[in-house]
């Protein structure tokens, strides 16, 4: 792979372009979450397109003119996260800025790889520092570098804090910042902030919903104790690998499935089981353990006809419902039981799972509830980010995503990536991080599933 040393300027605050209002907002109570005080990282890879009348001689410039054009419209963007009275966080608008970095590296677009998959050689270069990623009090809420390569393309690193916006929110700030940059007044998309849509007016009402999550529901979780290995094991001590998945893939896993799920089933059901699956037998837990699956949801979808998300809402608009089953039944039925449970799980969101959902969230400020963070596994469908999410116009982008499995901090996610395989065809990238004993015997078992007879031929490559 190859090796360079990006050159930087020193950081600097971009604010906002033009006066913005001066006040105190406070977030919804999925923003306020313990388990999202982070940094979430993105990284996006942007090919040069050469004639275009409107493109900048300078493109990382450009983009940090945009950027404090697209703060007078995100303005709480360039304050500061606070705690109020119970901890609460709240967003002061002081329009102090994000950190901006202008960046140089002696490289081409095409020596990061072809097709361009994760992991990305010297990925640390192409991002700037954010320092401790999991504190978020009096920090700016992004960070973006702009690095130019060589060949005329760039890339746009950057770290945003995940109390201010989930992935959906992080993308459509980034497109207004590309459409500005390309020369539009206004963005496409006015943002939205209206919190007190996902706040729990009452925290203190019963939670009927039968899910087990919310009987767990309880503030006296926060004193719980955790002896699942996958949250004891040091992160030194584990590894993060990328598994690509193609049509060839999809069609042999599909194969294992008979009836009706055979033809129905989607391709995000059938990894999101294979993986589960295979998982939860590499880590060696007991035949009569519980094991659970949360599927992060974007609540925006069409899906949702229970609480209307309005257009430009950039919160934390996710929703994750949780399955559970023992070890014993998810491993000895049939495919077709495991990809049914991922179904269901997916279908199992109704206003009623919602509100308690809020409303746990109130009571524990995080989720799900710890004692149903044991054998658990989180998967988040990131395959839309690098689906017409930028438009500068004078540029294109060719790849990119979270760079990372998941969030070190929680260590217990897997992000489905869109991509390219070498056979140019539309793909999925899936992240996961285990113990390193637990990877050998994960990438043994999915090498049964998928009919390889080299284990080595699923792997990318490690990141850690």
């Amino acid at each position: 792979m190859v090796s360079f040393k990006a050159r930087r300027s020193e950081p600097e605050l971009v604010s906002p372009a033009r006066p913005t209002p001066a006040e105190t907002k406070a977030l919804s109570d999925l923003d306020d979450q313990r388990t999202l005080r982070y940094y979430e990282t993105v990284i996006a890879f942007f090919r040069s397109r050469p004639g275009c009348s409107n493109r900048p001689d300078d493109p990382a410039k450009a983009i940090k003119a945009a950027l404090a054009e697209a703060l007078v419209h995100y303005y709480p963007i360039a304050g500061r996260l606070r705690e109020a009275s119970g901890g609460k966080l709240v967003v002061d608008c002081t329009a102090e800025g994000v950190v901006f970095v202008e960046a140089d590296a002696d490289v081409r677009l095409e020596e990061f790889g072809k097709p361009l998959l994760p992991p990305y050689p010297c990925v640390e270069e192409l991002l700037c520092d954010a320092g401790e990623t999991r504190a978020v009090i009096g920090k700016p809420l992004v960070l973006m570098q702009v690095t130019r390569l060589q060949c005329g393309g760039f890339v746009i690193g950057f770290h945003m804090c995940h109390n201010i916006a989930d992935g959906f929110g992080m993308v459509q700030f980034v497109r207004s910042v590309a459409e500005l940059a390309r020369g539009e007044a206004v963005p496409t998309i006015l943002p939205v902030w209206k919190r007190d849509l996902l706040t729990g007016h009452n925290h203190h009402s019963l939670i009927t919903h039968s899910d087990a999550a919310y009987k767990h529901a309880s503030p006296n979780d926060l004193q719980y104790k955790s002896n699942d290995v996958m949250l004891s094991t040091p992160i030194e001590d584990m590894i993060v690998q990328y598994f690509l998945f193609g049509p060839r893939e999809i069609a042999t896993l599909r194969s294992h499935i008979r009836g009706y799920l055979a033809t129905s089933a989607t391709s995000f059901e059938l990894l999101t089981a294979i993986m589960w699956r295979c998982r939860t037998i590499a880590l060696g837990y007991e035949p009569n353990q519980w094991v659970r699956l949360m599927i992060t949801m974007n609540a925006r979808g069409k899906w949702n006809r229970h609480t209307v998300i309005p257009r430009g809402y950039y919160g934390n608009a996710h929703f994750s419902p949780i399955v559970e089953a023992t070890v014993s039944e998810l491993c000895s039925q049939p495919f077709a039981h495991t990809v049914e449970l991922v179904r269901k799980t997916k279908l199992s969101v109704t206003k009623e799972c919602m509100k308690s959902m809020v409303h746990t969230i109130a009571l524990t400020r995080q989720w799900p509830p710890p004692p149903m963070m044991d054998r658990i596994y989180e998967v988040s469908d990131t395959k839309w980010i690098a689906t017409n999410v930028t438009r500068f116009g004078w540029a294109e982008l060719v790849g990119g995503g979270i760079p990372l499995a998941g969030d070190l901090t929680s260590k217990l996610g897997s992000d489905h990536m869109r991509c390219k395989n070498e056979d140019d065809e539309y793909s999925t990238i899936v992240s996961m991080l285990l113990p390193k004993p637990a990877m050998e015997r994960f990438r043994n078992e999915m090498s049964v599933w998928l009919n390889k007879h080299d284990e080595k031929n699923l792997v990318i490559l490690s990141s850690l």
